[in-house]
């Protein structure tokens, strides 16, 4: 396990995986240095909101600086009095449609952004960098569950491809500089604090303000639905077991110190499953709107996590039935619905 003394950088801080993440480690005593550029790809006050809910909590133990990391002079000199021990990497532009217009940011944040993640780890010489991957890696596969075993070279949207370079750099500076570094691809992470891009937001914000939900394929969609503590649970878990750099063959088929794992649930849930459930939860019917399917979206993902459990020990353990009411009750909060 990572000492308690030893500090991490936290990128996204502000985000939905990352504020999660930084409040685990503070949890355990760890010092966060948490950067994000607070971004208003979705709105800038619940990103302010999480922040502020992770510095009320913990303080003197969280240094925040906000930063775009794609600025490589700027974040030299913001991280120049700094000192820390690892990187958990999770900043990225995010979202598969946005990167059919914007393709640029994703170019910015998730290419260049990534790169000086990366070179600020070999110039600090960390003792481990975790990362965000996508299971949107695995683009139109149709091989189920998808396992990191598998070929991931054709990618439906630049979004899936940005983060498969990012897993080919990763390589590349394992290879050249070793670098202990783990790469994770999550696979649809839903819960309190969420993202309003995300399809869970959505539907609970339409359903509860009477409104129909826009229903993608009509309706015939899977998804690997994982909870936020299961997935935070994760990520320690892979941060206190970097990739030894002993020539053996790691999860994703490296024999470099760099790793890649599914972090996901296990469990590929029919996307009218998941609409019954929000109903129960909301108290609602449900008004669909059924749609064709969107340019650069699959119809199922579905997570092979077992090199995750073998090698960490994860075992997710929140199904839909359970986590989407908690994502409710903590919306109608935030919302000011009851």
């Amino acid at each position: 396990m990572v000492s308690k003394s030893q500090t991490i950088i936290v990128t996204g801080a502000a985000g939905f995986i990352g504020a999660a993440v930084a409040e685990a480690l503070m949890s355990r005593g760890h010092p966060v240095i948490g950067i994000d550029s607070m971004n208003d790809y979705y709105p800038v006050a619940l990103k302010e909101a999480r922040r502020d809910r992770v510095m009320e909590r913990f303080g003197n133990l969280f240094t925040f600086l906000r930063l775009d990391f794609s600025d490589m002079a700027a974040l030299d000199v913001a991280l120049e009095p700094h000192r820390f021990d690892a990187i958990v990497h999770l900043g990225a532009q995010p979202g598969v449609r946005y990167s059919l217009e914007n393709p640029q940011a994703y170019v910015a944040s998730n290419l260049a952004g990534h790169v000086n993640m990366l070179e600020i780890a070999r110039a600090r010489q960390v003792g481990h960098m975790v990362y965000a991957s996508s299971s949107s890696v695995y683009g139109g596969n149709e091989k189920l569950p998808f396992a990191v075993e598998d070929r991931a070279d054709h990618p439906v949207s630049l979004y899936a491809a940005t983060k498969k370079a990012d897993e080919l750099m990763s390589e590349t500076y394992a290879h050249l500089f070793r670098i202990p570094l783990t790469g994770l691809r999550f696979f649809t992470v839903y819960g309190p604090w969420g993202r309003p891009d995300m399809a869970m937001w959505k539907f609970t914000e339409r359903m509860l303000t009477g409104r129909p939900i826009d229903v993608y394929n009509h309706g015939e969609m899977h998804r690997d639905f994982t909870y936020i503590d299961d997935i935070v649970g994760g990520v320690l878990a892979c941060l206190d077991r970097p990739p030894a750099d002993d020539g053996q063959q790691k999860a994703g088929g490296s024999v470099k110190p760099h790793a890649l794992y599914n972090i996901g649930n296990h469990r590929s849930e029919h996307l009218m499953r998941l609409i019954e459930v929000l109903e129960e939860a909301c108290g609602v019917k449900a008004e669909l709107n059924f749609l064709p399917m969107q340019p650069g979206d699959v119809t199922t993902t579905y997570a092979d996590i077992e090199a995750l459990t073998r090698d960490t020990g994860y075992v997710p353990s929140t199904p839909i039935e359970v986590g989407v009411p908690r994502f409710v009750d903590w919306y109608r909060g935030y919302a000011g619905i009851r």
